[in-house]
Formats: C-alpha cells, structure tokens, sequence
C-alpha cells in the first residue's frame, strides 16, 4: 500500500507488520480528520471468509469506523478476482454480512476470466459491481459498464460459437 501510495501521490497511514489493524484503523480515521481529508480508504486486505478470528477482527474494523467516523458517507467494497467463479459469490454473502457491502470491484479481467461471477453476485446478494479492474496500472481501474459489459460477453460468446462452426465445418470436409 506504501508504494501504491507514493506512485499516486497519497498519504498512506500505517503501523509495523503485526500491529492492531483496529489501532491502524482508528489512527487512519483521525488523521484524516486532522488533515480535514476529503477521502480515507481503509485497506482490509487478506482477510479470509473462512477465517473466524480474522472475519472477528473485520467486525471491530467496522464497530471503530461507525463510532469514530459515525457521520461520514461510507462505502464498502469487497475486491474478487473473476477467476475465481462461484467462491466469489460466497466471499460476498459472508463479506456483506459482516460489514453490510455496499459493492464490489471486480478483478483480473484482462485474463481469461469472463466475469460470469458478476451476474451471481447482482443476483444473490444484490450488490452492485462498482469497479473492474483489467490490468495494473492505476488506469486500469475502470467504471463498470453493465452494458458494455454484457456487449462483451456476448460478442466473446458469438466469437467463441464461430470458431466452433468453422471447426465442424472444416471437420465435415
């Protein structure tokens, strides 16, 4: 986070490797606060769905951030990988019910991940695809378009069933 912070120009907060993320967390809020910030991003990063303790230390993350920043906007966004598929999904349900997800952002899409997962994830937990990220330079973190999106998809399907056809057809003959 320190070097992503040098490259865009930003002020990152942070502690020693084993430090309290709430602590890291609390400090983060009131710099911000002295600094009259317009933006804090907090990074949660490496948190595991399937690991109680830390999935317990995200609940204090956000116990700190509703009473010391009660009166700011916040959103919650949870970053997936596309190629990860269905497990995406359930990243987000547990996610959401821990810190109330207000979206998602989507990565590795410049692969060969399809981002399938984002039709499941609308669908069953209701939460929006917010950003997608399709390379790894800043400028690769990109709006999402849901009808750019699903005009890719289909274009890559038909392009997909195509190469098939002209298979068959070369097989045929």
């Amino acid at each position: 986070m320190k070097i992503w912070g040098e490259r865009v120009g930003i002020d990152v907060i942070g502690h020693n490797e084993g430090a309290d993320p709430g602590a890291v967390v609390y400090d983060g809020i009131q710099a911000a606060k002295a600094r009259k910030a317009d933006v804090l991003i907090i990074d949660t990063a490496g948190r595991l769905h399937n690991k109680t303790n830390l999935m317990e230390e995200l609940k204090k993350i956000r116990r700190i951030i509703d009473r010391e920043a009660a009166d700011s906007l916040s959103e919650v966004l949870l970053v997936l990988d596309a190629t990860t598929g269905q497990n995406a999904v359930s990243q987000a349900k547990i996610f959401s019910e821990v810190t109330g997800l207000t979206g998602a952002i989507l990565t590795k899409l410049d692969g060969t991940a399809k981002g399938g997962v984002v039709i499941g994830i609308k669908a069953e937990q209701n939460l929006p695809v917010k950003l997608i990220g399709v390379g790894e330079k800043m400028e690769d973190l990109q709006d999402f378009n849901p009808n750019d999106f699903s005009a890719a998809l289909f274009a890559e399907m038909e392009d997909t069933e195509d190469k098939e056809n002209a298979e068959d057809t070369d097989d045929e003959n």
